[in-house]
């Protein structure tokens, strides 16, 4: 059994061969924690672990004892997991272990996204029953865990059985005590264009915290954090992961103690939030999971990136391969008709691509940024025959027709906004912000949720449409539900991402055929909550792909590379202005799900030829972009930066590419190699070269090598020859093609 409750030390282990995770219920009747680490046998009892026996705090206040599901008032004061304040006033709660009990599978979350199985014998989940009777509370805790995952799927839902209004002021939906502070903390922060860059910092007594309070987990902060031992790598060494199935506002907290114990909490951010809790209501807290690796940060990102990629993401979509696509945005902004779109879907089907995406500017009066936000009607002026005569046509090309929406939000300059002005999330006593020209619409009121899902359903009916991109390109300011009365104003933040979800579920159950890609201005909401629903995202709105090198290794921590669209656009680039060559532009996209974000027919034969090629490249590997294991293999974070090199192995790892990058050209460097990682040891691998050439470098490489020396000596990815990096010039890529012989097996010592 996975879940071991032994009544004799009153302790619950959850097991697999991989992770062991220990509570026990203490002599107060708090529930506490022994363990969470490397799987430990089940046939023994580890109630010893607890440090000290728990007979309450009156003699040693503030001592740190491991608390599961920590409340505040009573001696602990650390940071706290649960905090709801009575109909007293009274904030102090005592939470005492009731009941529990054990089943095969995993539950739904109500109306918010979640891991899941498929079948019962995928997971087994521990529901564990903890009451205060003063204060008429009930809180049940889940732990599910996977039988061949590292990690633990937990949420609570908190339960009002008294008479009274109960008002919850946090709900954490995780809390993990470690009995050291021998860390550093692993987060993914940025700002728009530059998000997910790794940033890594020791534990020091005190609190370290990163977080949101936009409304949308952000471009600044993810809600996924790390604690690795200083001495970990990408693969060996202690790390433990906490990743928030959440799209909101968030927080993510280590503390450390005075007595050098650590307790990392991860969940709603408390700030300005409240629940009020009516008698005979719960709340049910977003998911989080919680993951560990002694195989360190690769080990980390195999439990994160098989999970969301195989039990988060879902429907048809899943595990298809994704197709190819081609977007306007950049090569026409607002400025087209339907000649110019077709003309580039044209030429786009020449070279091989797959999926035409219309991006802004097709509903309304939408010429610029400042109008029709909220008119999704089409502008028959550039789409005389509207969205189905443009989809039939593009379809008649031999593609797909893909479609950009931005439904969450409102232009002041629209009919809907003169039609429902109050819609518009706001004070009715202030002046709204505007941000890029629009206001937020008021996603917590079911009659806005029901009115884009009526209108949206009807495009989306009507027209033959494959994928959509679904964009929100501004938080919230001014948050004020004119639906809530004045003491629940803090609900409205919670309440505006539940109908975000709400419309998200309503339109993929009604069009599951479709693929829908989430987008945030790029990835200001690249967070498991959308992949529960939209299986990728557009990673950033920075497509030069040196600025990609850090923003998708930091993004490749966290998620699977399925997740993260990646696109080759024109140079100058239109975020940094930087010009990279179109051969790098490509072997960095292909890490990812491959699109272009330009304009075709302006491309000269040449750069036709060579993007012909990436396209034809791209699609025979296709399944191992998409599909592989991902494996960091040196930093763009790291020394100089100047050096990035990455790959991906299919699961059989029979096929595997690798990327390595250049940033700034060097004289004479002198040799130097690259060492793989994840292939078959006594296998033998054909090895070749993209782009192809006679240079020093393919030379040296190409031919058949053994997977041990792949590993232990490597490739060559700079020459003796000082006049090879000459030729190069800055801005450089190489991919190196790994393809097992049929008959590769080589006889080894045993």
């Amino acid at each position: 059994m996975p879940i071991v409750w032994s009544a004799e030390s009153q302790t619950f282990h959850l097991r697999n061969d991989r992770i062991s995770y220990i509570l026990r219920v203490l002599e107060h009747g708090a529930l506490g924690q022994l363990y969470f680490g490397g799987a430990l046998s089940e046939a023994r009892s580890y109630a010893h672990l607890l440090r000290r026996e728990f007979v309450g705090f009156s003699n040693r206040l503030g001592e740190p004892v491991p608390l599961e599901y920590p409340t505040p008032g009573s001696g602990d004061y650390r940071v706290p997991a649960l905090v709801v304040e009575q109909a007293d006033g009274s904030r102090v709660l005592d939470l005492r272990y009731a009941s529990h009990r054990v089943f095969s599978g995993k539950p739904a979350l109500t109306n918010l996204p979640s891991t899941y199985v498929e079948g019962y014998g995928e997971a087994d989940t521990l529901e564990i029953l903890l009451a205060d009777v003063a204060a008429d509370l009930e809180v049940r805790l889940y732990y599910t865990i996977f039988n061949d995952r590292p990690a633990i799927a937990r949420h609570a839902r908190i339960r009002n059985v008294g008479h009274s209004r109960l008002t919850i002021h946090c709900a954490m939906s995780v809390s993990l005590d470690l009995p050291d502070s021998d860390w550093e903390m692993l987060q993914l922060s940025g700002a728009w264009a530059r998000e997910r860059h790794l940033v890594v910092r020791p534990l020091q007594p005190g609190s370290a915290s990163i977080g949101s309070l936009r409304g949308a987990s952000s471009h600044h902060q993810n809600p996924f954090v790390a604690l690795k031992r200083p001495s970990a790598t990408e693969e060996a060494g202690e790390v433990y992961g906490f990743s928030l199935v959440y799209s909101g506002n968030f927080l993510a907290e280590a503390e450390v103690e005075p007595f050098g114990t650590s307790r990392v909490r991860l969940g709603i951010h408390p700030e300005g939030f409240l629940w009020a809790l009516e008698p005979g209501s719960e709340f049910v807290t977003p998911e989080a999971i919680a993951a560990y690796s002694d195989a360190g940060l690769g080990g980390l990102t195999d439990a994160f990136a098989s999970l969301f990629r195989d039990r988060l993401a879902r429907g048809v979509w899943r595990n298809q391969p994704r197709p190819v696509l081609i977007n306007n945005w950049e090569g026409t902004y607002f400025d087209f008709d339907e000649e110019k779109l077709l003309a580039i879907a044209t030429s786009a089907k020449e070279l091989g691509m797959e999926l035409f995406v219309l991006d802004d500017g097709w509903f309304g009066q939408r010429d610029d940024d400042t109008t029709s936000l909220g008119d999704w009607v089409v502008n028959r002026a550039k789409l005389p025959d509207g969205l189905d005569g443009l989809a039939r046509k593009v379809e008649a090309l031999g593609m797909r027709f893909g479609l950009w929406i931005e439904p969450e939000m409102i232009s002041r300059r629209s009919q809907l906004f003169s039609d429902h002005a109050d819609w518009a999330v706001g004070v009715p006593s202030r002046a709204r912000t505007e941000g890029r020209s629009q206001y937020v619409l008021d996603m917590s009121r079911h009659e806005v949720v029901d009115h884009l899902y009526n209108v949206l359903s009807e495009i989306l009916g009507r027209s033959s449409i494959s994928y959509v991109k679904w964009d929100m390109n501004r938080n919230i300011t001014e948050p004020f539900s004119a639906s809530l009365p004045a003491d629940r104003q803090g609900e409205f933040m919670h309440r505006y991402i539940l109908g975000v979800y709400e419309l998200y579920e309503r339109l993929t159950r009604a069009f599951p055929n479709i693929l829908f890609e989430s987008c945030a201005g790029g990835g200001g909401r690249f967070d498991p909550g959308m992949l529960a629903y939209a299986p990728q995202a557009w990673t950033s709105d920075d497509t030069d792909a040196i600025e990609r090198l850090k923003i998708q290794w930091g993004t490749s921590l966290a998620y699977p590379i399925s997740s993260m669209a990646a696109h080759v656009s024109a140079v100058p680039n239109h975020q940094v202005g930087r010009i990279v060559p179109l051969q790098t532009r490509a072997a960095v996209a292909f890490f990812g799900v491959l699109g272009y974000e330009l304009d075709p027919t302006t491309l000269t034969d040449d750069d036709r030829a060579l993007v012909a090629d990436q396209v034809k490249y791209y699609k025979a590997r296709r399944e191992v972009f998409q599909g592989g294991r991902f494996l960091r293999l040196r930093s763009p974070f790291e020394g100089d930066g100047n050096e990035t090199a990455w790959m991906t192995v299919s699961a059989d790892r029979k096929r595997g590419v690798v990327g390595h990058y250049r940033v700034l050209n060097r004289p004479h460097p002198g040799p130097a190699r690259l060492k793989l990682r994840g292939l078959d040891p006594a296998a033998s691998y054909r090895v070749s070269v993209w782009p192809a050439g006679d240079d020093p470098i393919a030379t040296a490489n190409t031919g058949v090598r053994g997977g041990d020396e792949l590993m232990k000596v490597g490739l060559v990815v700079s020459s003796e020859d000082p006049w090879d990096s000459r030729d190069r010039g800055d801005f450089g890529a190489r991919l190196f093609d790994l393809e097992a012989e049929e008959t590769s097996r080589r006889r080894t010592r045993p």
